[in-house]
């Protein structure tokens, strides 16, 4: 598998996993909870990207990782406990993943190059709206959530792991 196509199939297992993490959170906030309004948006835009991420994949013939029903069931249930908690730790939660998001993207940047400026185009846009995410739920309190330094690494790692999975299977 070439490069480009280990990158698509990551990145929209990644949008695809943000998408049901918000879900998760606003089942159990509802719409008028704290900071619901802002998830409900953040989870709109991650619709958008995994949309074209989609057509993306679609459109180079790259098959989407076969993890897919694990992404939902963890992402929801991720959003649902970190929402249980509070919405600082949902705040926490997306904080953690956006800041792992950045990291990610910024890498896959470096690795392109001028190789592919479609998909550069693209990670280039998500990574900024990502970094939006996570300083407006830095804003939010994420950093007053119980135990906010061990939730916040857990969820790094936890995404890590599920990159590095999405990229081979």
């Amino acid at each position: 598998m070439s490069k480009t196509a280990e990158m698509l199939r990551v990145d929209q297992a990644g949008e695809f996993g943000a998408t049901r993490i918000y879900a998760g959170q606003l089942a159990v906030m509802g719409n008028r909870g704290p900071h619901s309004a802002e998830i409900a948006a953040m989870a709109e835009q991650e619709a958008g990207h995994r949309a074209k991420f989609d057509a993306l994949l679609a459109r180079r013939g790259v098959r989407p990782t076969a993890l897919q029903p694990v992404w939902s069931a963890a992402g929801f249930a991720l959003g649902a406990a970190t929402a249980l908690i509070g919405p600082e730790a949902a705040m926490a939660c997306t904080a953690a993943i956006e800041t792992e998001i950045d990291r990610h993207y910024t890498e896959q940047l470096e690795e392109l190059g001028d190789e592919d400026p479609e998909l550069a185009g693209m990670i280039r846009e998500f990574r900024d709206d990502e970094r939006e995410h996570r300083d407006a739920a830095l804003a939010a309190g994420a950093e007053k959530a119980p135990a906010y330094p061990l939730m916040f690494h857990a969820i790094r790692l936890g995404c890590r792991a599920a990159i590095a999975l999405s990229k081979r299977i």
